[in-house]
């Protein structure tokens, strides 16, 4: 299950090489929710787009 958590224009404002608070806010709940998982970030141009979360469930 996919689940986008970066806000709409967190990084369009910000120069490259430089991650907006936003960003590390998103990532870093994107990680606390995480049991198992990926969290997978898309770079355009030094800047943050788009941040992809997919959840594995485990059972056994």
């Amino acid at each position: 299950m996919e689940h986008p958590v970066l806000p709409p224009a967190a990084n369009r404002n910000s120069p490259p090489g430089r991650i907006p608070e936003s960003v590390l806010d998103a990532v870093s709940r994107a990680v606390g929710k995480l049991r198992f998982g990926v969290v997978q970030l898309t770079v355009h141009e030094g800047r943050v787009v788009q941040l992809d979360v997919t959840e594995r469930q485990r059972f056994g």
